[in-house]
C-alpha cells in the first residue's frame, strides 16, 4: 500500500466498513467475493488496512483504531495512546499552547496534543506517513488543530511555537538502533532544536546511557501497565532532574540522589521495582520508602522484613531459598504440589521457558508459585514465593 487516497474515497471507505473484523482465516473468501465488484488492488488495500487497525487497537483502543489509517511502521513505532495523553497533559500543565511535532509518524502524539487543546504542526518527510497523519486528524475531528506538513524536519522553522516535540526514528533496515547519533535525525540535532525552543520533549529509547543525557535536560522514564515504553528528555523544566512515571495514574518517583542501598540477607519479602524505576536508576529511592536493601549489589531486587504498600514495586512473600540446582528445584515443586509456575530472572543466564520445561514438565497439583532466578551476595540462587498483598 503506497497510496491512501483510494481508501479515502466513498468506495474505499465502504470497503473498509465491509472488511472490518475479518479474521485471517476468512480473508481469502472475503477478498474473492469483494473483487467481483471492486478493483483487486483496492480490496487488498482495504484488507491490509483492516489488519493494521486490528493490531493498532492495543495502542489506540478499538474506537479510535477503527477510524484511523495506519502504515506497518506506524503501528509498530507510534506512541501508545495512554502515554501520549500523559505527555500532552504535562505539556498543557506547563502552559504550552502550540507544539511543533517533528517526526510525527501517523500522528499519535499530535492527536493527544490536539485533544488537550494544543495547536500542532505535525511534520514527517515520508509522503505516505504524512498522508496517514492528515487522514487521522480528519477522521478524529481534529483537523482544525493539527496542520500536517510533508517536509524534512531539519528544514522546518519552529520559531513561534511554545514547544518542540521530537520522536526520531530508532529503527533501520537491520532493526532497532541503539546509537543515539544513528537516530534519524541524530539525537545531537534534536537536542539543538530543543535548546532553541522555550520548552521541548525528546522521545528516546529507554535504554539510553545516562551519560548521554545532557545537563540541561530532565530525564523521565515511563511505563504503562508495568511495561517500560519510553524515555523522554524534557527541556525548559527541571535541568538534571530524574523521574520514573508509572501509568495508569500517573504516579511519579523523583530522584533525590540517594546512594545505592546496602546489601542485606534475604528477608521475608522481595520487591520487584517497576522497570521505569530501574531504568531511571531510582531503586534506592524505592528501597528507602520500604526500609529495604538489595539482595546483591548488582541486582535490582529489594528485600525487607516488613510489607509496605508501594506503587513503584511489586511485593512477593518468599517461602524458600536454595542454591541454583535444577534437580532440587524440581523435587521441591513436586513436593509442594505446584501446578502453575511463574519464572522471573535478574542476573541469571538461564532462560525462564527452558527452566519451566525442566522443573515442571506437567502440573503436580493446583498451587501457584513464583520462582526468581537471581544472585544473592554473588551466588546463583533460587527464591520461591508468591505475590504478597497488604
Amino acid at each position: 500500500m503506497n497510496d491512501l487516497a483510494p481508501l479515502l474515497t466513498p468506495e474505499g471507505r465502504a470497503l473498509l466498513d465491509a472488511v472490518r473484523g475479518t479474521a485471517p482465516a476468512d480473508e481469502l473468501a472475503v477478498a474473492t467475493r469483494l473483487r467481483r465488484d471492486h478493483p483487486a488492488e483496492l480490496v487488498s488495500a482495504a484488507l491490509g488496512q483492516a489488519r493494521l487497525r486490528q493490531r493498532a487497537e492495543a495502542k489506540f483502543g478499538a474506537e479510535d483504531a477503527r477510524r484511523m489509517f495506519f502504515t506497518p511502521n506506524g503501528v509498530e513505532q507510534s506512541t501508545r495512546a495512554s502515554v501520549a495523553a500523559y505527555r500532552a497533559e504535562r505539556m498543557k500543565s506547563l502552559g504550552i499552547t502550540s507544539v511543533a511535532d517533528l517526526c510525527c509518524g501517523i500522528g499519535g502524539d499530535a492527536i493527544a496534543l490536539a485533544r488537550a487543546g494544543i495547536r500542532v504542526l505535525a511534520v514527517d518527510r515520508d509522503p505516505l506517513t504524512a498522508a496517514a497523519a492528515r487522514a487521522n486528524a480528519e477522521a478524529l475531528g481534529l483537523a482544525g488543530l493539527i496542520d500536517v506538513r510533508e517536509a524534512d524536519v531539519t528544514e522546518v522553522d519552529t520559531a513561534g511555537f511554545d514547544a518542540v516535540f521530537v520522536d526520531p526514528a530508532r529503527r533501520g533496515g537491520r532493526g532497532r538502533i541503539f546509537d543515539p547519533e544513528a537516530y534519524s535525525p541524530p539525537l545531537s540535532w534534536a537536542i539543538g532544536a530543543a535548546l532553541a525552543a522555550p520548552h521541548a520533549a525528546l522521545k528516546i529509547a529507554p535504554g539510553v546511557p545516562h551519560e548521554a543525557i545532557p545537563d540541561a535536560a530532565e530525564a523521565e522514564w515511563i511505563s504503562d501497565g508495568g511495561d517500560v515504553k519510553e524515555a523522554v528528555l524534557w527541556f525548559g523544566t527541571e535541568p538534571g532532574a530524574v523521574r520514573a512515571t508509572l501509568l495508569p495514574g500517573p504516579r511519579t518517583l523523583l530522584g533525590t540522589g540517594l546512594p545505592n542501598p546496602e546489601v542485606r540477607p534475604v528477608g521475608r519479602y522481595l520487591y520487584e521495582p517497576d522497570g521505569a524505576v530501574v531504568r531511571a536508576h531510582l531503586v534506592a529511592e524505592a528501597a528507602a520508602a520500604l526500609d529495604g536493601g538489595l539482595i546483591d549489589e548488582t541486582i535490582a531486587y529489594v528485600t525487607a522484613d516488613t510489607l509496605r504498600p508501594t506503587p513503584y514495586a511489586t511485593a512477593y512473600e518468599i517461602t524458600d531459598r536454595l542454591p541454583f540446582n535444577v534437580k532440587k528445584l524440581k523435587a521441591l515443586l513436586r513436593e509442594r504440589g505446584v501446578g502453575i509456575l511463574t519464572v522471573k530472572k535478574r542476573g541469571s543466564a538461564v532462560e525462564p521457558e527452558e527452566l519451566r520445561r525442566k522443573v515442571l514438565p506437567k502440573p503436580q497439583g493446583s498451587r501457584a508459585v513464583t520462582v526468581f532466578l537471581t544472585r544473592v551476595a554473588g551466588a546463583p540462587t533460587v527464591l520461591i514465593g508468591g505475590p504478597a498483598t497488604v
